[in-house]
């Protein structure tokens, strides 16, 4: 069996402008396939992109902190995979 290694993207978001950020990680974040993740580095605790995140991807976004401060966080967005069961109850209204 061949295995796969898959890279975890890590985003340096003082790389970003300001007022870009929530939305260009929000598209890095639409394109991760399930199962995937990706971190991003920041010197605050990003609580205002989780809110942000949460409304735009609901419980497909899960969220970790790896780092918390004083001068960095490190954090780690992961897209939840969607079981087979969960999205059965979904179809089907409950």
């Amino acid at each position: 069996m061949t295995e796969i290694e898959v890279t975890e993207r890590v985003i340096d978001v003082a790389a970003i402008e300001p007022r870009f950020r929530h939305n260009i990680i929000g598209q890095f974040f639409k394109h991760l396939e399930p199962g995937h993740s990706l971190q991003i580095v920041v010197d605050h605790d990003p609580q205002r992109l989780r809110f942000h995140l949460d409304f735009a991807f609901g419980g497909l976004c899960e969220w970790s902190y790896l780092k918390q401060g004083p001068d960095v966080w490190r954090v780690r967005l992961r897209h939840a995979r969607i079981d087979a069961e969960t999205e059965l109850k979904d179809a089907n209204g409950g």
